[in-house]
């Protein structure tokens, strides 16, 4: 009878100390999930950008669409969206 006991509880033991070690710290999202928020985002950002363009008056809705373009393939190349209208840098000389 003491032998089970021992048995169970050794085997109980095995269980938690297995049960502890297998808790391995997680994350909420993967790569390809933060990926996917930062297309959404940048989605979101062009949509509310056109919507500005063309609550004013001043271009034309040839050009939102152009803004907009420009605002995701800036994202896709990892171009910072608000720096869109300044001079491209210089090239170092060779």
């Amino acid at each position: 009878m003491k032998r089970r006991m021992g048995l169970r509880r050794a085997t109980y033991a095995l269980a938690g100390v297995v049960t502890l070690v297998c808790v391995v710290p997680t994350y909420a999202q993967t790569d390809g999930m933060q990926r996917r928020d930062d297309r959404q985002d940048t989605r979101a950002g062009a949509r509310n950008e056109k919507q500005a363009c063309k609550a004013g008056d001043e271009k034309t809705r040839a050009e939102c669409r152009q803004d907009k373009r420009t605002t995701k393939q800036g994202a896709r190349q990892g171009v910072d969206t608000d720096k869109t209208d300044a001079a491209p840098a210089a090239k170092p000389a060779q």
